[in-house]
This record gives structure tokens, sequence and C-alpha cells, in this order.
């Protein structure tokens, strides 16, 4: 299980899951002909050097002169860095060169799959001006608690409705009953994300910044903020 994570976790950086076995191949062997490589991996001798070339193509190993030629990994920290790098100016590039984007509709948007509806959390809070509302189980809190406690410094009001005590500073928070695997996010009144957060491939989220549904989710808040000030109270941590 570790091995397949690790794979999946290099093939995030450029390598093809072939590649990422003969790095793998490499960084436990050292110095490496393609023929060792192939008697280790069990990958023909045509693909391992194919699968070799490529590796060096992207920064990830080096050729040793000699013959036989072998080759040697490049330490992970230092391939991963590099992508980094590269990466950051490319963006740097595309931020700057892209055309103008066009206005987003007020339509609904579906967002499938617990990675992407991360990223588009993400995005959401580092765009929020003035606040953000969220709904969520204590233990999603935690996963995003980086992103929320970086909004918070920047003087963005920030009111938690949870099922546990998150212990965030500068947040205002309302505890309530065992909450289900659901998130409610509303960014300045003026986007809304809401959906399921299993941590399943079938999770999916509801994205829009229409208008009535925004006015909607802001009175199911209101609503809920009310029944918990009645019953429980506020916790504020600031």
């Amino acid at each position: 299980m570790e091995e397949t994570n690790t794979l999946e976790k290099l093939t995030e950086f450029g390598m093809t899951r072939q590649e990422a076995s003969i790095y793998i191949c490499l960084y436990r062997g050292g110095e490496l002909t393609g023929y060792e490589v192939a008697k280790q991996t069990g990958i023909s001798r045509s693909n391992v050097y194919g699968g070799l070339s490529g590796l060096v193509n992207i920064g990830a190993a080096y050729r040793i002169e000699g013959s036989p030629g072998r080759y040697v990994a490049v330490a992970v920290e230092e391939f991963c860095g590099n992508k980094i790098k590269a990466l950051k100016k490319e963006k740097e590039w595309l931020t700057q060169n892209m055309p103008a984007m066009a206005e987003p509709s007020d339509g609904y948007i579906t967002i499938e799959g617990p990675a992407n509806i991360r990223n588009k959390i993400t995005a959401m809070l580092e765009r929020a001006g003035q606040r953000i509302y969220l709904s969520a189980p204590e233990s999603f809190i935690e996963e995003i608690r980086e992103e929320l406690e970086t909004a918070a410094r920047r003087q963005i009001k920030l009111v938690l409705i949870t099922d546990r005590d998150a212990g965030m500073k500068n947040a205002i928070q309302y505890l309530t009953d065992r909450k289900e695997s659901q998130i409610r996010l509303i960014i300045d009144s003026v986007y809304v994300l809401t959906g399921d957060i299993d941590g399943a491939r079938t999770d999916t989220c509801l994205y829009s910044g229409q208008k009535n549904f925004v006015n909607v989710f802001k009175e199911a808040l209101r609503n809920e903020i009310k029944l918990i000030e009645l019953t429980k109270g506020e916790k504020s941590n600031e």
C-alpha cells in the first residue's frame, strides 16, 4: 500500500507510473544499468530504457557515462523542489499573459470528488474579502484550519457552525449537535458552496453565485444560528 501511494504521489510530479517504478528502483539501488533495473522491476528492457530516458528528461535521474551506462536517481527533495520552482515561474507567466477571463454566470456548478471540492473551498477562502460563514463537522474544519486561520489573520470575519470546539483563534463559533458530513459555505454573501464531504469519490458539491440561491442559504444559516443562540449560546475564541 505504501509503495502504491508513493507511485501515485510521483505521478503528480509528471512521471508515468512506469517511470515512477523505475525511479523507486534507482532510489533503492543506487547506480544501476538498464539491464539491472529491468531485472529488479520485471519491466521489459526496451521499456526500461524509455523510462530512464524520460526520467533524465524531467530531471529525476542522471546518466553516468561509461560502458555500460548507469543511472542514478536525483534526490526527491531536489527533484520535487525544482519542479515546484519551474511551475511557479510558469504560473507567473500565465497569470500575466492569459486573456481576460469571462465573468462567471449566475448559474449552478457541480463540483465532484474530494480533491476538486477541497481546491474550490481553498480558492473561495482565499478570495474572501469580508466574511466567511462555514457550517461543517469539526473534523473537516481541522483539515482546512490553515486556510481559515490565514483568512482570520486578514481580518476576515469568520463564523463557524460545528459540532465540537475547533479552538480557532479570532473565530466566532456556534456549537450544535453532531453534524453529518455536509458543508455549507458562504463567502461575502456572494458565493455559496454546499454538499457532501465524506471523502469518497462520490462526494458532490454545488457552487453558485446566484443571488436568490445565496439569499436562501443566508437565511437558513441565520435561522440555525438563532436556534443555537436560544439553546446553547455562542462561543467566541477572540
